[in-house]
């Protein structure tokens, strides 16, 4: 089977975010389990700053989009057994930052046509083609329109992956005229709620659309996860996947982790996250004891739970938690940080950044990691928690749901709730914080966290199955 991987981004050669991240690991698990995966990214100014000596010019080629006929370059490197291409278009890759340019419509676009221009000039013939998120959505629209009709093409199956559906790429029906060409007969498929929607263009034309958790796959058909969307899912329900994302266990491992004081295994965990504690405590400036940490690294936005956290955080230091915190965001929750900090030195550590090192010591050191999104597509953060023993306290939606699993029945791996209010959190913080004091009930609680499997290896098994049933559809 071989497979082509279409990003905007994959680590560890340009990231945002979530997408970067599997990106950068999903086709490693896949070519590890027997596929044969080739990846396509951007060639932005910072990776051609970075990773140029490595890249080795293959063709270049014309792009014609709408008026425009842009010139693409064709790079290639190969790593862990993947094949990777980048496509050079300086005049829309050479700038600062990955997104958030007045021009995304076009830039993406581009790079959605130039993906299929590289096949027809290139000898690599995949079976699939694998798209993720808006910015490479309109390939499976552009293969339709202008490829289909090539043999190269014909038997060519795709597979779109929505990572939030927050994002959809809507622009002014205006930019199909202007930049995408997309002829009369197909416009229908684009448009949506009197908008150029390019997620809504792959949810018509791919032939299998997943989501990132099986949860979030049943969410999205809900107005109140869908952005939208949910009418149109709802008529595409029978091509809807949801596979959860894993984590990379060799990059995440507290047996091997060198951005860690100490190590330890699922089987002998005490000493070494006892080491942790005491190092995360020391940077944080906490007080010596045996109160149980708390801890949050995320982005300090509404949508990850945080009005729920301001709701609880006071009654819970009062209850005896010590709470560290990492992140940037909203100035209300920054603000509310910073003042708990000054509030309750000794007990309130917070750092406004994103420092990747500390996240790891603050993984490995704290004992319980709270996450009450509103709304997780995926999550990966509770997934690392789980992977350095630090008890997950999570809201039952999206890929929390489907990775965290109740302890209340003593085969669990953290603590839920299920509605997004309050007390709820509360309430799930207190059984977290009683069942800490009970030791040994804890250390088998640590220890299923530890054990349980969120893999890629996991994740790549059911994206397999998947691609196997896409290439048994017949195109029409």
């Amino acid at each position: 089977m071989k497979v082509l991987f279409c990003a905007s981004e994959a680590v560890p050669y340009a990231a945002s975010g979530g997408l970067g991240d599997v990106a950068g690991s999903l086709p490693k698990a896949l070519y590890d389990e027997g596929v044969e995966v080739h990846v396509v990214l951007p060639l932005y100014g910072q990776t051609k700053e970075k990773y140029g000596e490595q890249l080795e010019y293959l063709t270049n080629f014309n792009v014609t989009l709408g008026w425009r006929t842009q010139y693409c370059g064709v790079f290639k490197l190969e790593k862990d057994g993947v094949v990777y291409y980048f496509l050079d278009n300086e005049y829309y890759f050479k700038r600062n930052g990955l997104y958030g340019h007045f021009d995304d419509g076009e830039r993406f676009a581009f790079f959605s046509k130039a993906i299929l221009e590289m096949l027809v000039n290139i000898d690599f013939y995949p079976d699939i083609i694998h798209t993720n998120d808006w910015q490479t959505a309109l390939v499976n629209l552009y293969i339709n329109v202008y490829y289909r009709q090539m043999p190269k093409f014909y038997n060519i199956k795709t597979v779109f992956t929505i990572h939030n559906i927050a994002y959809q790429g809507q622009y002014g029906r205006e930019i199909n005229d202007s930049i995408l060409g997309i002829p009369g007969n197909y416009v229908h498929q684009l448009e949506y709620e009197n908008c150029a929607n390019f997620m809504k263009a792959a949810i018509e034309t791919a032939d299998k659309v997943t989501t990132v958790s099986p949860t979030y796959a049943k969410e999205i058909l809900d107005p109140w996860f869908s952005h939208g969307l949910d009418p149109l899912l709802r008529e595409r329900q029978h091509k809807l996947w949801g596979i959860l994302n894993g984590i990379d266990y060799v990059g995440y491992n507290p047996e091997t982790d060198k951005g860690i004081v100490a190590n330890f295994t699922s089987e002998d965990f005490a000493a070494g996250k006892a080491a942790c504690k005491a190092e995360l405590r020391d940077i944080f400036g906490l007080d010596e004891g045996d109160a149980p940490i708390a801890a949050v690294v995320s982005r300090l936005v509404e949508h990850k739970g945080f009005d729920l956290v301001k709701n609880v955080a006071e009654g819970l230091i009062n209850e005896g938690y010590q709470l560290v915190v990492l992140g940037t965001g909203e100035a209300q929750y920054e603000d509310f940080f910073s003042y708990l900090a000054y509030k309750y030195p000794g007990k309130v550590g917070v750092k406004l950044a994103f420092i990747p090192a500390l996240a790891r010591k603050i993984y490995a050191g704290s004992d319980i990691f709270i996450m009450p999104s509103k709304s997780e597509p995926c999550g990966l953060s509770q997934m690392i928690a789980l992977r350095y023993g630090t008890v997950p306290i999570v809201r039952e939606t999206g890929g929390l749901k489907d990775s965290v699993h109740d302890s209340q029945d003593g085969e669990g791996n953290g603590f839920t709730f299920a509605n997004y209010n309050s007390s709820e959190l509360y309430d799930c913080c207190m059984r977290a914080y009683n069942g800490y004091q009970d030791k040994e009930g804890w250390a088998m609680l640590v220890k299923r966290a530890m054990e349980s499997d969120c893999s890629w290896a996991v994740s790549a098994k059911e994206y397999i199955r998947m691609y196997e049933n896409t290439m048994s559809l017949w195109h029409i």
